[in-house]
């Protein structure tokens, strides 16, 4: 069973466009830290490399938190499932082999918003790199290894 109380909505209405801005969010299961071995948050880092190079959707802004991730996109060639499927399984299976463990890495589902033509994108990813400041991780962004942003 999901620990998000409402997950079998997750996917209720969801709509995918090519060219459409949004944030997504993945959370790793049972919200495990384990991302908090920077290196291991690497290969998720990796995975949005990936996504890019193979031209399913351009990486605007992300970071990588202990246990979740948020990752500004602008949607290319794919679906929101099918790069999400992609994104969480290839960073599974990097993960797992890393640590030396298998089963189940991320939690079913994710979550998706579709930002607003009008929305200021440098103010959206400036929010999503400051996630580490309001968690009390670090005391200044740069200090935290895992987040990028195409306009910082």
């Amino acid at each position: 069973m999901s620990t998000l109380p409402h997950a079998k909505n997750l996917r209720n209405g969801r709509y995918s466009q090519s060219g459409q801005i949004y944030l997504l969010t993945a959370v790793t299961q049972h919200r495990a830290p384990v991302f908090a071995d920077w290196c291991v948050g690497r290969l998720v880092v990796h995975e949005f490399r990936h996504a890019q190079i193979e031209g399913l959707a351009d990486s605007l802004a992300w970071v990588v938190m202990p246990d979740h991730f948020h990752w500004l996109i602008e949607l290319k060639q794919s679906i929101l499932p099918a790069l999400m499927l992609a994104t969480k399984s290839r960073s599974a299976r990097a993960v797992n082999a890393r640590m030396g463990r298998s089963g189940r890495f991320w939690q079913k589902g994710f979550h998706d918003r579709a930002i607003r033509r009008e929305e200021d994108l440098a103010t959206v990813a400036r929010y999503i790199v400051a996630n580490p400041l309001r968690a009390g991780l670090v005391t200044r962004v740069h200090d935290y290894p895992l987040w990028d942003a195409i306009w910082i």
